[in-house]
Order: structure tokens, then C-alpha cells, then sequence
């Protein structure tokens, strides 16, 4: 797929005028509020009419980032690295619990509540430690003693409306960069809810912010002017670029053919006035599909003013015979120039996407040496278990990205035109093999007595990318819906230019089913899995983990591994399984693995930080080796980012452990902060 340019907004002398001598580059005149149907490669609109800026001389490298943890990713550049070194590899082993808090925010789902899940980063700015929790809460904390110094309550309506849960990915921060003494809300932390509600707050004192649009409470569902089939919610909180809050939103996985379109705002942080938005479909595609929204974190390189949206797939999921021409926005990473919305590149990673493959992870953004030229770069994880590795000013490939050809089906399923060809790139290496079907695993099929090689035998494979199917079981997929790589993203260590990674393999099946087929099998439906009725479509789906009736995974292990690149060749440093699977309360060897939600962070102290496993264990891993040096066991599976700061000269490592219905049913409401003992 050639990389669709549209601007040379911002960009430095060199790469402007490397668009320009491009034929793709005739697409920057395309940049008017309003377009013609036909073409969708830009919708943004401006609201405020300001011009962009002029280009900059010369592109800004990233540098390593300061000993703060303002953001959902750590930084901007979503590279999850911290310069600390007081913990390093050497005495990791050392740490030990300092605090912990419990917010009293949980729910299994038993009692009036829907349960929670609760993936939120813990943000240090300001002197504190910033929660959101799955109630819709804030809590500001001191960052040495967990001792509460305000809370502040959206109360908000506590009902699923477009998740099996209640969900929170927790906060955002902003300060001015002028600050007016004596004013309030210089600095303000903002919180989403799930009905649409972005409530603005006084850092310093847990106030609302008056001045902030109605009140300090801005209703984002006013946007909501096409197919408004659920609120805009706002799981996620915005990414905070400069004086912008750029703000996606999420809504129901698989339930309709229309649904709300994917729009992105760009929100002034002080005012909460709207200055742009940014349509990732044309028009008439809005009208008769909907979603290729952003539901997930995005990333941003300030001093070249650009913005990275990592959109997901059109409406509905896993039939696409409403939308069977070119989408090129869906299922993409798009560069926004931050001031005016307007597209300056973007590549597709799935064509006609019928498998919710959603690019579901922030773009890292990262300076890397390869073949001895520096190369301002962005690495894209992806549900398939790609690494997409391109220059983050055009687009351009850093290794070659190659369109292949894909199975185009068994014609069981009418209206659809599969794409012919996808992207595949050839470095770094697929971070799990898709080209054959996954082995079956010969334990799981001894004790079921030959279930899983049955159902092997009875799904749909031709590699990566097999389209669904109405015939026998399906289509087995692999990767699953829930991604090899999550919205936990890549973390990157700018000193060695290595990348490190956590991916899961999954095996799923899904079956499509015409009207009346689907009528008489629907039996609902859990958390990514089950079935769906994709209304307005002529098929519903169904889809299912493969497992056999002991609940035992059918393919071979490992379910889970972490993975560290050297980003100055593309090549596998080293890999190993992570965390260790769980059933009927006994943990299976760590060898096998276990599949993964939520990412790492990496420090100068050469130590790898994650959660995010099955077992519910904080682990710490040697940057150069993958040895793992430290473990301790929370109260639930730490599904988020940890975050890792320094306060009053000692270094902190901040985990978040509220667990996630895919991995299993254990969910907590526990903040746990770790440091080495003060005598070291």
C-alpha cells in the first residue's frame, strides 16, 4: 500500500520537500473543511480557523524523556522509558512493597454492578500520583505514602452502556506553560466517563475547573450527530498535545452495521472548546457504516507538530459488503498535522478489514541508526502481531513493507470483495507465525479425547487473513480478535534503540450466520467472545476461544511471550514466554506462558517492568538477557502500563492491579508502589 501524503505542514525542509517530488504529494491540496464523497483521504474539519505554522528548518529528534510519568504511555512519544537508574538490574531484586491503597472501586459482576475492569496508568505529575478509577473517580495521592490529598467524584451513572464493564483507562494531565499565580486550574487533571462526560479538575485541589466548558463538565455526545446508536465514550483519556486534548472515544464491539463514525476532536484544554475534528470515512461511507474510530491512546512528536492516530476498523466486523470500496483511513496510522486536523500521511495496515483487526496500540515513536543513517522513525504494533516500522514524518518505509497475496475465501459468504493483497512487513519478523495453521496441542486433545483435532479439522484456514465463513465450525483466527499485540504498545530503550514487547497467542473461530440461522443460535455472548448480531447486516457472528471442553487452549504452547528488537537492525534480541497460564486455581508451568493484557515500561537501570499476565504476578526482566529478576504477587492481573517515577530523590515503580474478564474472572481495586529499601 503506497503512503498516502497530504501535507508538508511542519515538516522539515528535507522531508517537505521529499513529499513534493512525490505524485502522491498533488494529494496536499486536498485539505478543505469539506469534501467530495470519493474522497476520504481527509475529513477534517476546523473550527477555529487558524493557520498552520510554518514548516521548521530542520525535523527535532526525540530525546530521552525526563523523570516524569505525566502521560498514559510515560511520554508523548509512547516509548514507556524512563532515564531513572537508582533501580537497575543488579538490585531489582531488592524491591520491596512501600504502599498500597485500595479504592473500594470494584465489582465482580455479582451483586447490582456490572463488573469492572480496570486498566488505568497511574499518571505522576505535580508532586502526586493521579488515579481514575472504574467508578469514575479521581484520586490524588502522595507519591511516597499512598496518603490521599483529594478525591473528586464525576458521580456518574455506574451502567454498562457500550461495554460488558465498567472500564476506565484512567487520567490525563495538562499545565500551562504560562501559569498565572493566584488562578485556578494551571493545572488540571481530566477524567472521561463512560456516558460521554469529560470532567476537568484542579490538580492542586480536586475542584472542577468553571471555566472549562459548561461548568467544568464538557457532554462530547453532542458530536454525536450520525447513526447515534450509543454514547461517545470516553475510556481513555485524551492525549494532551501542547494546549490540545486530542480525544477519540469508544462504543459496542460487533452490535450494528451503522454505528456512530469514527470522529477524533482536538479540545483547547484550558476553554474546552472544540478547535477540529477529523473524520477517518468519506461522507457516504459514514451514512451506511460507521466506527474506524480511536478507542486506544495516540502518540505525538510536539516539536514537528504531528499527532499519531491509531484507527480501527469500519462497521460491522467480519462482514464487509457495505463497505467494499477503498477505506484508506480504516485500520491505519494517521500522522495529523496538531493544529488544524489536516492528514499529512497515512498507511492502511489491513485492507477491507474483516477481522477487527483495529490498530488498538499508540504508535512509539523513536530515533533509530539503521545502516548508518539516522532515521526519525515510528514502530506500529498490531493485532496481527506485526511491527510496522516507517518514517514518522512521511510515512515512508525504514524496511520493506511488501503487499502480498491472501486467501480470498470459500464464496459461502455473499456481497463481500475481499482485498487481493495485504501488507506484510519483511523486519522485523512476524512476532508469531500466521502462515501455517497453529499446531494442536497434543495434551489438550489426549484429554478431551481428540475434541481439538476435530475442531481443527473442521475449520477454515489458509493463513493470516482467511476471510469468516458460514461453512462447518468457521474460520479459525489467528491471531485472535484481542490482538497478538494489545493496546499496551511497544516500550523503547533510546540508549541500546531496542524495543521490547509483550504479544499473546490466542486462537479463536468465527462463524457467520445468515438471519434466521442466527436467530435460532444465538446464545449470547461474553467479553470478545460469543455470539453477535451485527444488526443491519444480512449476517451475525460467533466467535469463540478454541478450547476444549476442560477449557484447556487446543494449540501448543507458549500463550504469551516478551520479545526485545534491536531497532538498529530489526533482528530479535531475545524472546521468552511471560507469566504463567491459570485454571481451576493452579497455575501451569511458566514455560508455557500465558496470554497478556497491558504493556512494559523500560528504564536506564536496564530493567523491563510489566504486569499484564494471567497470574496476577508484577515482574521485572533484564533488559539485555530477558532473565527475570524479580516477582510479587497482586491481588488481580495487572492490565495496565506500570509507571515508574522519582520523588524526593528515591525511584518508584507504580503498578495498577484491576484485571480483565479476557484473561479470566479475578478483578481488584489495588494501587501497589514499589521501591528499594532505604538503607541501599
Amino acid at each position: 500500500m503506497p503512503t498516502l501524503r497530504f501535507s508538508a505542514q511542519r515538516l522539515g525542509t528535507t522531508a517537505a520537500l521529499a513529499l513534493l517530488l512525490t505524485p502522491t504529494a498533488l494529494l496536499a491540496q486536498e485539505t478543505s473543511a469539506e469534501q467530495d464523497a470519493s474522497n476520504t483521504q481527509n475529513t477534517s474539519t476546523q473550527d477555529n480557523g487558524t493557520a498552520p505554522e510554518q514548516a521548521q528548518s530542520e525535523p527535532v529528534p526525540l530525546v530521552p524523556g525526563t523523570p516524569t510519568w505525566d502521560s498514559f504511555h510515560g511520554q508523548l512519544n509512547a516509548q514507556k522509558y524512563s532515564p531513572l537508574d537508582q533501580i537497575n538490574a543488579d538490585n531489582v531484586g531488592d524491591l520491596e512493597k512501600v504502599w498500597e491503597v485500595h479504592t473500594g472501586d470494584v465489582s465482580d459482576g455479582s451483586g447490582d454492578l456490572p463488573p469492572t475492569v480496570w486498566s488505568a496508568t497511574p499518571v505522576f505529575a505535580n508532586d502526586t500520583l493521579y488515579i481514575g478509577t472504574p467508578f469514575y473517580r479521581i484520586l490524588a495521592l502522595d507519591p511516597a505514602t499512598g496518603e490521599q490529598k483529594w478525591s473528586f467524584d464525576t458521580e456518574s451513572s455506574l451502567e454498562a452502556l457500550t461495554q460488558p464493564a465498567l472500564k476506565s483507562r484512567g487520567v490525563a494531565y495538562w499545565e500551562a506553560d504560562d501559569p498565572v499565580e493566584g488562578e485556578s486550574c494551571q493545572k488540571i487533571v481530566y477524567l472521561g466517563t463512560m456516558d460521554a462526560q469529560l470532567f476537568a479538575v484542579d490538580a492542586d485541589t480536586g475542584e472542577k475547573c468553571t471555566s472549562f466548558a459548561d461548568n467544568g463538565v464538557l457532554d462530547v455526545n453532542q458530536w454525536n450527530d450520525t447513526h447515534d446508536k450509543w454514547p461517545l465514550s470516553l475510556l481513555q483519556p485524551p492525549t494532551v498535545v501542547g494546549d490540545h486534548l486530542i480525544l477519540g472515544w469508544a462504543g459496542k464491539d460487533w452490535a450494528f452495521e451503522q454505528a456512530p463514525p469514527g470522529t477524533v476532536f482536538s479540545i483547547n484544554a484550558r476553554t474546552g472548546e472544540r478547535e477540529w475534528s477529523f473524520n477517518a470515512l468519506s461522507e457516504e461511507m459514514r451514512e451506511k457504516s460507521g466506527t474506524a474510530n480511536v478507542w486506544t491512546h495516540m502518540s505525538a512528536d510536539e516539536e514537528n507538530g504531528l499527532v499519531y492516530l491509531p484507527i480501527s476498523s469500519p462497521s460491522p466486523n467480519y462482514w464487509g459488503g457495505n463497505r467494499t470500496e477503498d477505506v484508506p483511513l480504516a485500520t491505519s496510522t494517521t500522522a495529523l498535522d496538531v493544529d488544524t486536523g489536516e492528514v499529512v500521511w497515512s498507511r492502511q495496515w489491513v485492507h477491507h478489514d474483516v477481522w477487527d483487526y483495529d490498530i488498538n496500540a499508540a504508535p512509539t515513536l523513536m530515533d533509530i541508526t539503521v545502516d548508518g543513517e539516522e532515521i526519525p522513525a515510528l514502530v506500529q504494533a498490531t493485532k496481527m502481531g506485526f511491527l510496522f516500522v516507517v518514517n514518522r514524518l512521511t510515512g515512508e518505509d525504514v524496511w520493506p513493507i511488501e503487499e502480498r497475496p491472501v486467501p480470498q475465501g470459500d464464496g459461502s459468504v455473499e456481497g463481500e470483495e475481499y482485498a487481493d493483497t495485504q501488507p506484510f512487513p519483511t523486519k522485523p519478523a512476524p512476532l508469531l507465525d500466521q502462515a501455517e495453521k497453529p499446531e494442536v496441542w497434543g495434551l489438550a486433545d489426549a484429554v478431551s479425547f481428540g475434541q481439538c483435532s476435530a475442531l481443527w479439522d473442521d475449520l477454515a484456514y489458509e493463513g493470516m487473513y482467511t476471510p469468516p465463513t458460514t461453512q462447518g465450525e468457521g474460520a479459525l483466527t489467528y491471531p485472535d480478535s484481542a490482538g497478538g499485540v494489545q493496546w499496551g504498545g511497544v516500550a523503547f530503550d533510546p540508549q541500546s534503540q531496542t524495543a521490547i514487547v509483550n504479544t499473546s497467542h490466542i486462537v479463536q473461530y468465527v462463524k457467520l450466520y445468515d438471519r434466521e440461522a442466527y436467530e435460532k443460535a444465538d446464545s449470547g455472548s461474553g467479553n470478545e467472545s460469543g455470539f453477535a448480531p451485527q444488526t443491519g447486516a444480512p449476517y451475525g457472528m460467533r466467535l469463540e476461544v478454541a478450547l476444549n471442553w476442560l477449557g484447556m487452549p487446543c494449540w501448543k504452547p507458549p500463550f504469551g511471550e516478551i520479545v526485545a528488537l534491536d531497532m538498529k537492525t530489526g533482528d530479535v534480541k531475545w524472546r521468552r514466554p511471560i507469566g504463567a497460564s491459570q485454571q481451576y486455581g493452579f497455575f501451569m508451568p511458566e514455560s508455557w506462558g500465558s496470554p497478556t493484557i497491558g504493556g512494559p515500561a523500560v528504564t536506564a537501570g536496564n530493567v523491563i517492568f510489566i504486569g499484564a499476565s494471567m497470574d496476577a504476578k508484577l515482574r521485572a526482566y533484564s533488559l539485555e538477557t530477558g532473565e527475570e529478576l524479580w516477582e510479587d504477587q497482586a491481588e488481580a492481573p495487572g492490565v495496565s502500563n506500570p509507571a515508574v517515577y522519582e520523588y524526593e530523590g528515591r525511584e518508584y515503580v507504580a503498578f495498577i492491579a484491576g484485571g480483565n474478564s479476557i484473561l479470566k474472572d479475578q478483578v481488584g481495586d489495588q494501587v501497589v508502589v514499589y521501591a528499594l529499601p532505604e538503607d541501599e
